[in-house]
This record gives structure tokens, sequence and C-alpha cells, in this order.
């Protein structure tokens, strides 16, 4: 906190250069991308290519904070973490193209595709019924579009 003397100026102004998103080359945005390509296999520009006439820079906090600072921090390994980011969109009932992508990025990483059902259904006490179902019937797409299938009986 800056104090104030008798005949200092008060200066609200605040330099444009000081507030604009950091360069391209950024350590948090490089990490970022990086982890997003190890998570999803793409690289991200198609986040980049369709934020990029609304809001350019939301998809850089998506590279920065999500996969550069959280995705990429140290204590539980990537299945884990993708298994919880599932069972998170799933309690949140209303985020379905996000779901179908992290549990694509789930098996990617090597969770299971038992696993992603029973992460799913754990989540029915805790989020409902409507929203388990819902998020089964996601994941049922993304098994198929990968060929995955239901065990045996």
């Amino acid at each position: 906190m800056r104090h104030m003397r008798e005949g200092d100026e008060v200066n609200d102004q605040v330099d444009p250069a000081k507030q604009a998103t950091p360069a391209a080359g950024d350590d948090r945005l490089i990490r970022g991308q990086a982890r997003l390509a190890e998570i999803t296999g793409r690289t991200g520009a198609d986040v980049m290519a369709a934020l990029g006439e609304v809001a350019p820079d939301f998809a850089r906090y998506i590279f920065e904070f999500g996969y550069g600072d959280v995705y990429s921090r140290p204590g539980l390994d990537l299945r884990t973490r993708m298994l919880s980011t599932v069972a998170g969109l799933v309690c949140l009932g209303h985020a379905a193209r996000e779901l179908e992508v992290h549990i694509g990025s789930a098996l990617n990483v090597g969770a299971t595709r038992e696993e992603v059902v029973e992460v799913i259904m754990q989540m029915a006490l805790y989020a409902g019924f409507p929203a388990a179902l819902d998020a089964l019937m996601i994941a049922k797409t993304v098994f198929a579009a990968r060929g995955l299938t239901p065990p045996a009986p």
C-alpha cells in the first residue's frame, strides 16, 4: 500500500500495458497448452478459434489457470484428476459439452470405461438420478465413438 504525503498527486489512471494479457511465450500458457495436448490429444487451437471473436483472453485463462496451474499440480495423477473432473461435472448437471470432453480425456489418460461409469453412478447420490442418467447417456455416446463396448454380463 502506498502512503500519500502532502504534495503527492493522485493518479487514478492505470497503465494499459500493465493490464495487458501476458505475451504468448508466458510459461503458464506454454505449460497449459502442453498439458491440454497431453490430456485431450488436441492443441487447443479450436478453443482459441472458437473464443477468439468473443473473448480471446478467456481461452488464455483456460490454458493458463485450468491446464497450466490446476491440471499441472502435483499430488494427483492425471487419471485420478480427470475422474474427479468427471464427478464434478456430473454434479453440475448442466455441462454436457464439458462432460463429453472430459470423459474422453479421462479415457485418454488411462481411466477405463468401467471406472467412468462407476464415478457417474456414485454421483447419483449427490447430484441426483437425473444428472447421473444424463451423464451416462453422454458417456454412452463417447464410448460408442471409441468402440468401447460394455462388458459381457
